[in-house]
């Protein structure tokens, strides 16, 4: 008796969902030997979303979608083992058949904690957001993402839709066509004065994927990645990935977004391991003058651990008098630093997917490996489109030339109609398309109908609202008191835009001070 007893207590009894043709009753269902299936998600992969009764079911602790012994007059016996799991996991409830015979069995929806670890981008978020309320006829002016609004140069796209008439649509080597990165070893040589073999090229789909295999290959668990601030919103995630620890070093507006060669120093140590700098820069449009980046590269050189990472994507996106400089290009800053590029920005190519990454080979082949594993080689025909880029000149001639020019002329109008607005700071942009704007002296102010402006992001939903223009949040870039606002876009657009939030300013009451 006390053996069948023990024996009982093991065996399971729940009071869930079962199945009666098109309804949903609650019935005691005997559950013995039940095993937990495991269908944990992908580590890169974002929650599935549930079906709706599923997703009211995992708004309560697991553990409150089994009656307790305390909560109905019938106990339910679980062994120890069984109690502990079903406290640990996210259930999934499936729904039993009509016969009521088959168990109800709970999934495992955890999720990799370094994924959970990771924010979504904000930038897509809010851009995505814009496009919809557009979808829906609400006319917002778009002004978040960083995309140019022209189209491919024409002969970029010929050559890709030559490529696909042709038929050159197979698989590519891993790290990209032969002929493509020769094409990026000598413009690497002419414009940038740096001298690299084939070898030491990857060709990928798009930077943003150089930059990630780069972290992850250099980066190990507990190591420090440097990151000055404000800062392109995927570095410190990317970091995260990697599980290394993103450490920013704050920059201010009156030093034109420029990271302090002295903080820097103060905050490297044995764990520092990558360092990253973008310029021209996302989101300041900040270019590092070679003087500066030289007194940066005398602080690297002392610490032989510290690699760094040059995002150059704005690279030809630059207002002179201001040049660009390759940190590679520098006395010993060569085999250590990991040079990031791409056609999506200067050549008007982002849904074609096309960067590159040059390194010393030993790096290259540790990225390289996880490409192989992850897309392999970057789509055929974009690659044929990035060789006709490339093929269009100097610093992509004539074609690129005319973009850069529009850019300025918007540029200047955009400084120049902000610089009118009481309480706003702003650092003229030297490159790429944006404007990253203090706007912080209105914090506190009240908006009849929308409440308080606290911090960035409600003051970037306030001009959504008020003003039906999409911007970004500072916060997003690791600076709450500045927004970013994109000119990649029309004057004619930008005009519009500026009028309306001129308009939506103009309703922000100050502060009441107590």
């Amino acid at each position: 008796m006390k053996n069948e007893g023990r024996k009982k207590k093991k065996e399971t009894s729940t009071y869930l969902p079962t199945t009666k043709g098109s309804k949903s009753t609650w019935s005691w269902i005997h559950l013995p030997h039940l095993r937990v299936s495991d269908q944990s998600l992908n580590p890169v992969m974002e929650a599935s979303t549930l079906s709706s009764p599923s997703r009211s079911l995992l708004s309560k602790p697991a553990s409150s979608h089994f009656l307790s012994h305390s909560t109905h007059p019938k106990s339910v016996s679980f062994s120890k083992s069984w109690e502990k799991r079903v406290n640990l996991l996210s259930v999934k409830v499936m729904a039993i058949s009509q016969n009521g015979t088959e168990p109800i069995v709970p999934v495992d929806d955890s999720i990799n904690p370094r994924v959970k670890s990771v924010k979504p981008s904000k930038t897509m978020d809010i851009t995505d957001h814009a496009t919809a309320l557009v979808q829906a006829g609400v006319p917002v002016i778009r002004l978040a993402a960083g995309e140019p609004d022209f189209d491919t140069p024409a002969v970029i796209a010929e050559a890709g839709i030559s490529a696909i008439r042709e038929g050159q649509t197979r698989y590519t080597p891993n790290t990209g066509t032969m002929e493509l990165r020769k094409a990026i070893c000598h413009k690497l040589k002419e414009e940038n004065g740096l001298d690299y073999a084939s070898d030491q090229i990857m060709v990928s789909n798009g930077a943003k994927q150089c930059i990630l295999q780069a972290v992850l290959a250099v980066c190990s668990p507990g190591d420090e990645v440097l990151i000055p601030a404000p800062f392109w919103v995927s570095y410190p995630e990317m970091a995260r990935l990697a599980e290394a620890e993103p450490v920013i070093l704050p920059t201010d507006i009156s030093d034109n977004f420029l990271l302090k060669p002295e903080l820097l120093a103060s905050k490297i140590n044995e764990k520092s391991r990558l360092l990253i700098l973008c310029s021209p820069s996302n989101p300041t449009g900040s270019v590092y003058p070679k003087e500066l980046l030289e007194q940066i590269a005398d602080i690297v050189r002392k610490h032989p651990r510290l690699l760094v990472l040059s995002d150059e994507i704005y690279e030809h996106i630059i207002y002179s008098p201001a040049k660009h400089t390759s940190f590679a290009s520098l006395p010993g800053m060569y085999d250590r630093t990991l040079t990031v590029n791409g056609f999506s920005k200067a050549f008007a190519m982002t849904g074609w997917r096309l960067g590159y990454l040059a390194c010393p080979k030993h790096f290259l082949s540790a990225c390289a490996k996880i490409q192989s594993q992850n897309t392999s080689g970057a789509s055929s025909i974009s690659q044929k489109a990035g060789l006709a880029a490339l093929n269009l000149g100097y610093a992509g001639g004539e074609a690129v030339a005319t973009m850069v020019k529009a850019f300025r002329e918007r540029r200047d109008f955009l400084v120049k109609s902000f610089r009118e607005l009481p309480g706003v700071k702003i650092a003229e942009p030297q490159g790429a398309f944006y404007l990253f704007i203090d706007f912080s002296s209105h914090y506190g102010s009240e908006v009849e109908g929308f409440g308080i402006i606290k911090d960035s992001e409600s003051l970037c939903r306030f001009f959504l609202d008020k003003a039906q223009v999409a911007l970004v949040p500072g916060d997003a870039f690791g600076d709450d008191r500045c927004i970013r606002i994109s000119y990649a876009a029309s004057l004619t657009t930008l005009e519009a835009a500026m009028n309306k939030i001129k308009e939506a300013t103009a309703l922000l009451k100050p502060p009441v001070i107590v």
